[in-house]
């Protein structure tokens, strides 16, 4: 089950990304400030690198939902090896719970 809530604080600077994944929820919170609508990136991609040359990111809006997200290259290697660490998780998580169902089929 996957499901996504965008959250407004007080401020209004602010936007809490709520993120439900096999009932786990996690948090995320932007600067509203890094939030693009995709005709405006479209239009003026050189304000959504600006902004990730200031801020480290940008997050593109489709349909008013994040969408995409832009980062520096750099910061590639760091956000592959975390993707591979959930990956390794969620799989020793479904192994985990299906272990004995598992082992009978290995018979």
């Amino acid at each position: 089950m996957f499901g996504c809530t965008m959250i407004l604080d007080e401020s209004q600077t602010a936007v809490a990304h709520r993120v439900i994944f096999k009932n786990e929820m996690v948090l995320m919170t932007l600067d509203t400030n890094l939030l693009v609508p995709m005709t405006e990136a479209n239009q003026n991609f050189s304000r959504v690198t600006r902004l990730v040359d200031e801020s480290g990111m940008a997050v593109i809006l489709k349909n008013n939902r994040p969408r995409y997200m832009v980062v520096r290259f750099s910061e590639y290697d760091a956000i592959k090896a975390a993707r591979e660490k959930l990956v390794g998780a969620a799989v020793d998580h479904v192994i985990g719970e299906n272990l004995e169902a598992l082992r009978e089929l290995a018979r």
